[in-house]
């Protein structure tokens, strides 16, 4: 295992484009040139491919697992899928291509490290291959390959691919998205081929980067999070009622995942929104005593002192200056198919606390196929806006640039309890 994976073996990334560009393609074909399709799925696909009357696989049957995506030929939900190499492990998001499923993509965006953008070398950049990298950069994903699919139909041409690589250049120039924190890479290739997904192949030997695979596993997506704050939301007090085992009988701890940051034994902590301190005693990992424990895992903490602590709490360093907020801007993602307006009471989920909220005002909407801002007293499914909220229960949040755990939420309508709308946190009043 090389260095820049040691400490990051799993890499969570997505395929966006837009309809027709072979995201599903290009992820059958990487599974399937890494050999890690099991033999009844490659059995059923070959039935499917046969019945369709093609000769040769079709590898975006692979993901598009509705009926109907199989029927239209067209990704309608995320599909989620899983492999490993040697080097790490990965986990696979296909978002759809059409507009209508816009909140489909932002749902794979939001947990994503890398984003593969597709490009049909025949076309060029589309409205939605605008659109997806705009999203992208809202969501704040740092590494971005630009894959430049189907050279096969312009007969491999160099000057094609580097056309389409100035044609992204400048739009990524004029949306901001070429910041020195983010990385691109440009890849031509051919999915259906197979050409510089995992292996080389033979018809694009002017090209002399690497391979999408190669790419893949040697991409650094630790954030240094050892050294970012600690965030650890409290998602359960654990306070276990066995009488009959004494070393039970005064246990009391805190449960929940580490969000940023690093915790560690005797750390000096403080709890939000109440301010209350102490320091830790143990930590565990299920039954297992442990010295540290950091971003993504959760733990057991017990601390030197009873105070009183509950779900929606969070652990801070005694040192952090946070506190709890009433009221900030965010950039939000319309889920639903009902309308968000400006007299309806909506509840604010963030990590493991929630709060009623009011909306301030909806400060503009964002055009997502112009990327000009525009006035808006509603929104409707698929709009993005710049909307500023009051909290009638303090959160404990951070900017989205700074945090992407803390810096986000959940909007959820108070009548159905059904999710109708994803934040990121811009400013904090």
């Amino acid at each position: 295992m090389n260095d820049t994976n040691k400490n990051n073996t799993v890499l969570r990334f997505m395929t966006c484009g837009s309809v027709d560009d072979g995201k599903s393609t290009l992820i059958g074909r990487l599974l399937y040139d890494t050999k890690t399709i099991l033999t009844d799925t490659l059995s059923q696909i070959e039935k499917t491919s046969k019945k369709k009357g093609m000769t040769a696989l079709d590898l975006s049957l692979i993901t598009d697992g509705l009926q109907a995506e199989r029927e239209q030929g067209i990704t309608i939900d995320v599909a989620y899928r899983y492999f490993s190499t040697g080097t790490r492990k990965y986990i696979i998001a296909d978002a759809p291509g059409h507009e209508q499923y816009t909140r489909n993509m932002v749902t794979a965006a939001s947990t994503a490290q890398l984003a593969i953008i597709l490009i049909d070398a025949r076309k060029g950049m589309l409205t939605q291959t605008r659109r997806h990298s705009y999203l992208t950069k809202l969501v704040g994903i740092k590494h971005i390959i630009v894959a430049i699919n189907k050279m096969d139909l312009v007969n491999y041409n160099e000057s094609e691919y580097k056309a389409i690589c100035e044609e992204y250049n400048s739009f990524a120039s004029a949306i901001k998205l070429n910041q020195p924190e983010v990385n691109i890479d440009f890849i031509p290739m051919s999915a259906l081929n197979g050409d510089m997904i995992v292996d080389r192949g033979q018809s694009l030997n002017w090209y002399k980067g690497s391979t999408l695979l190669e790419t893949l596993e040697t991409v650094d997506t630790s954030e240094k999070t050892k050294n970012t704050q600690l965030r650890l939301p409290v998602q359960y007090v654990c306070r276990p009622r066995d009488s009959t085992n004494e070393d039970l009988h005064d246990f009391r701890a805190f449960m929940g995942r580490i969000e940023s940051g690093l915790l560690k034994i005797n750390d000096k902590i403080k709890v939000l929104p109440s301010g209350h301190e102490s320091s830790v005693k143990e930590i565990r990992i299920g039954e297992k005593l442990i010295s540290e424990a950091t971003y993504e895992q959760s733990v057991t903490v017990s601390l030197n002192d009873e105070i009183d602590i509950s779900r929606g709490d969070m652990l801070v360093q005694k040192e952090d200056i946070l506190k709890g907020s009433k009221s900030f801007t965010a950039n939000v993602c319309w889920l639903s198919e009902s309308n968000l307006t400006l007299n309806r009471t909506y509840l604010i989920m963030h990590t493991t606390r929630l709060s009623k909220a009011k909306i301030s005002s909806i400060n503009y909407k964002i055009n997502i196929n112009t990327l000009e801002t525009e006035q808006a007293i509603e929104l409707q499914t698929n709009d993005i806006a710049n909307i500023s909220f009051k909290l009638a229960q303090p959160l404990i949040i951070d900017l989205y640039s700074q945090n992407r755990s803390t810096g986000c939420f959940i909007i959820i309508d108070e009548t159905t309890f059904h999710t109708v709308g994803a934040g990121m946190i811009e400013s904090i009043e």
